[in-house]
């Protein structure tokens, strides 16, 4: 029982670290069926739209789904345009407004699709089609060998025999492949310290504060959980038993539709005000009634500020 303790304790201190591994297990998977099973190189002209398209459309569908699974988009978008205020509601005005805000989301949902690009790049299936079908490539591998070489190209993905002919050049586009998948890892990982290291430059809480920032984030969230089903559960008993008793119900207090507004929105850490979420400075600003409540509320991080979701997604 102390190892499976300290087993779950672990998984928890380290969820993000966990759930991007999780993520990046199953897109790998994911693309070693694809390519097994799925993918059959036409070996003609359309070899570069094929491979192209079972390169890129797939990483493409990841990278929405990735947005669409994430809680903090809808968290974000939830009520931007309510249909009393639709007239005076931009696209372009909510899009710019939340583009700074949006910038984590993107990051977490370039996990999968990195993933699936760098993957299938190392396995080089994907990229040997579509380079076989791509002029540039055959006027790069092709060079001094005459028409000849060009017409085998487009069939060395799906010819054995011919590619123990010519290997040199099924070689080259293999190798091609995996220099571009290895260079994209290394940006990728690069691009991913260099952010994390800016991040927590410029972050306006401590290393320990910003510890604790995490924890509060996750017990509030659990018991806000906890209250939200226990409370949902005993209005619904209320509404039952009246509705089968045709009785009228007892006065029972629920959160305004202001309230709910007021703590939706995305708090933004102000160093002057020592608030970790919404919830916290609602309560603490006299239930949202105060002036100081609604300064800065909706305004998107600027550098300097830490929000409530980076906090809850940050690793330690």
């Amino acid at each position: 029982m102390d190892k499976l303790h300290k087993m779950l304790d672990f998984c928890i201190r380290h969820q993000t670290v966990l759930g991007y591994s999780i993520v990046s297990l199953l897109t790998a998977a994911s693309e070693h069926i694809f390519s097994s099973v799925v993918f059959k190189c036409p070996c003609n002209s359309k070899n570069m739209l094929y491979g192209s398209v079972f390169l890129i459309v797939p990483a493409f569908i990841l990278f929405l789904l990735g947005y669409m699974v994430n809680a903090r988009t809808w968290r974000l978008l939830t009520g931007s345009c309510p249909p009393e205020k639709r007239c005076s509601c931009s696209p372009w005005g909510v899009c710019a407004r939340y583009c700074l805000v949006l910038v984590p989301v993107t990051a977490r949902a370039s996990v999968a699709p990195l993933t699936w690009i760098a993957v299938a790049l190392l396995r080089a299936s994907f990229y040997e089609c579509a380079a076989s079908g791509s002029s540039l490539i055959k006027n790069l591998v092709c060079k001094d060998k005459g028409l000849e070489c060009h017409k085998l190209m487009v069939k060395l993905p799906c010819d054995e025999k011919l590619s123990e002919k010519i290997s040199s050049e099924f070689l080259a586009l293999q190798a091609q492949s995996q220099l571009i998948g290895w260079f994209l890892i290394a940006s990728i990982m690069t691009v991913a310290l260099i952010s994390t290291c800016i991040n927590r430059c410029c972050s306006p809480v401590s290393y320990l504060q910003l510890k604790f920032w995490k924890i509060y984030l996750k017990k509030e969230q659990e018991l806000f959980e906890i209250k939200a089903k226990e409370h949902a559960a005993r209005l619904a008993e209320i509404n039952m038993n009246c509705f089968f008793e045709a009785t009228d119900p007892a006065p029972f207090q629920t959160p305004s539709n202001e309230d709910w507004r007021k703590i939706s929105f995305l708090y933004t850490f102000n160093s002057q005000e020592q608030y970790y979420s919404m919830i916290h400075k609602y309560i603490s600003t006299n239930r949202g009634n105060s002036v100081r409540f609604g300064q800065g509320d909706q305004n998107p991080p600027g550098l300097g500020f830490v929000d409530e979701a980076n906090a809850s997604e940050s690793g330690f």
